[in-house]
């Protein structure tokens, strides 16, 4: 692919950004891909101007027809998947294989989703609750124009999280994706330009200070939905406090904690572990980083792991055999590799895989075995690093996993059914597995607890939250 789009999308048409441009690179090469221009501030007004238009005929829109939309939509990255995957592969880092083998396949069931779900919006029945002669019935109404944030690490996925449900529910959207990645959003743009009302969707790309704030802070603006970092996640709340109160929906990492009984069947555990630590290079919210094992499995654990870690196969994501790519950025790599010095400088047991690659931002998977107060044990890395910590008991592990400041995702091993559900029931986490880590699913809610956020992606209640609730009586 010698060429990408880099256009904005504004009210059904591309057209050239006006602000500074931001450069968009291909990880695995440490090289540019691509100039991409940002929205200037005026940009932004046109884009929430037209999405404010658009809501006005797209939300009376029957949901047949909205239904209809999101599947044409659906079918069209599944015609479109080779593009798409290339795009995402080389601004992502990641590798092609999983792209066109998975991510795609469920960016294209999320519109299919929401496009069922837009003709099965809940709601209670109508009654006369006051008395005989009033009837009430409730409405789900869509909210207006949202403004949505996705973030680079799953840049198709995210915003297939945020846009299907907001645009089932018959609102209008100005997304905004990281400057890091915005390519295979803007790609994904050819298809709304095809199948959308114009203005239904929209795409400024630039940074965060400047298109970003412009963005969340519009007075036509009714909801902000973010996918990124708690530091973000404060900014966007003191926006939605402004003049114009905003709704808000939030998710903001994770740290997630893997609670690993004396009874765990460890070699379900590694294999899973393979790709629940290390897809996507560990920049995922949910991954499974921090592993708490009980005291009489930690040594073998460690062993299995180290194993496991040294066969990884990491490097060039076009590459057949390839289970992870690049960091994201230079950034990220220092970031990363900061977190594993400084561990290995306080004392921390730090064992690596061997170098594959070179030339990108790559880092080799890492277990670090480390005490509970370690920083790698208690902040977000966003790497393939993994640290694990012994416990003595079960009260222990959930103490010190519901002591984090985040909640979003979690898992609990063990053969026994009981003892496995007593841990999941009492973990502060908006998503527990059992016995498998990192699955997602269309029809389940995907959302945090804590410094994670809150708001539901994914699920009927995902459609919800993108409506308001309103009372109606006849008297």
């Amino acid at each position: 692919m010698s060429a990408f789009e880099t256009r904005l999308f504004i009210k059904g048409e591309f057209v050239a950004g006006e602000g500074p441009s931001e450069t968009a690179n291909e990880p695995a090469l440490d090289s540019p891909l691509a100039e991409v221009a940002s929205a200037s501030a005026g940009q932004v007004d046109l884009a929430v101007r037209a999405a404010h238009g658009a809501y006005k005929d797209w939300s009376q829109r029957t949901p047949r027809e909205r239904s209809a939309a999101l599947f044409a939509i659906a079918a069209g990255i599944e015609a479109r998947a080779d593009t798409l995957a290339e795009v995402e592969s080389r601004n992502a880092g990641k590798p092609l294989r999983f792209v066109k083998g998975g991510e795609l396949a469920n960016v294209a069931d999320v519109f299919r989703y929401f496009g069922t779900a837009a003709r099965n919006m809940p709601a209670p029945a109508a009654g006369n609750y006051r008395s005989a002669t009033r009837t009430s019935l409730v409405r789900r109404d869509p909210i207006g124009v949202i403004a949505q944030i996705a973030p680079w690490n799953y840049p198709l996925l995210m915003a297939a999280w945020k846009i299907a449900p907001a645009i089932a529910a018959g609102n209008a959207v100005v997304i905004k994706p990281s400057e890091l990645t915005p390519l295979s959003l803007l790609a994904l743009s050819e298809i709304f330009a095809e199948v959308l009302p114009a203005g239904v969707v929209n795409v400024v790309c630039g940074n965060g200070p400047d298109v970003g704030q412009a963005l969340i802070s519009h007075d036509m603006v009714r909801m902000i939905s973010l996918t990124g970092d708690v530091r973000t996640g404060r900014a966007v709340l003191q926006a939605a406090a402004g003049p114009m109160i905003k709704r808000t929906h939030l998710e903001l990492g994770g740290k997630a904690p893997v609670i690993v009984c004396e009874d765990a069947d460890l070699d379900k555990l590694v294999e899973t572990l393979r790709e629940a630590s290390f897809y996507n290079a560990g920049q995922d919210c949910t991954a499974a980083c921090r592993i708490f094992a009980h005291r009489n499995v930690v040594q073998a654990l460690t062993d299995k792991l180290q194993a496991m870690i040294g066969s990884l196969v990491y490097g060039r994501p076009e590459r057949d055999d390839v289970e992870f790519g690049p960091l994201i950025s230079a950034r990220q790599l220092e970031r990363v590799d900061g977190f594993v010095s400084r561990a290995r400088a306080g004392g921390c047991d730090v064992i690596q895989g061997s170098a594959d690659e070179s030339g990108g931002y790559f880092f080799s998977p890492t277990l670090v075995a480390a005490p509970i107060d370690a920083e790698i044990v208690q902040k977000e890395v966003f790497g393939p690093v993994l640290s694990i910590t012994p416990f003595d008991d079960v009260q222990t592990a959930l103490d010190w996993a519901n002591a984090s400041e985040y909640g979003l995702g979690s898992s609990v091993w063990s053969r026994q059914t009981e003892q496995a559900m007593a841990i999941a029931n009492a973990l502060e986490y908006g998503v527990t597995w059992i016995n498998t880590h990192g699955v997602m699913a269309s029809e389940m809610p995907h959302g945090g607890m804590k410094n994670s956020g809150y708001g539901s992606d994914l699920s009927m209640q995902s459609l919800i939250d993108y409506t308001q609730i309103r009372h109606l009586m006849f008297g």
